[in-house]
């Protein structure tokens, strides 16, 4: 139950619009503004979520999600682990930050 590197920019860039740039440290991807942030050692992105969208993916799984621990993590960025999710978890929670991106 984990996804690759691979596997999460071949979801994040076969969406509509998407472009990937470098922001700070991270690979950043962007539709009209950044929806996920990829960590330096790629074993974590960050998402724009909801915060209800937030709430509801860190309790149903708890190993793979957590809010970004600041106040971007209160306006919904979360913390999602490629170890803590399989391809289905992922690519839901890619879609719905994409959508936020738009």
């Amino acid at each position: 139950m984990a996804i690759s590197e691979t596997e999460l920019r071949d979801l994040v860039l076969a969406l509509d619009g998407v472009t990937e740039k470098p922001h700070f440290d991270r690979a950043a991807f962007k539709v009209k503004r950044n929806f996920a942030t990829l960590a330096p050692d790629k074993s974590t992105v960050n998402l724009l979520l909801l915060p209800e969208e937030q709430e509801l993916r860190c309790e149903l799984h708890p190993d793979g999600f957590t809010p970004v621990p600041n106040k971007w993590g209160e306006r919904g960025w979360t913390v999602m682990s490629l170890e803590g999710v399989d391809i289905d978890v992922a690519s839901s929670a890619i879609e719905a930050a994409w959508l936020n991106g738009k």
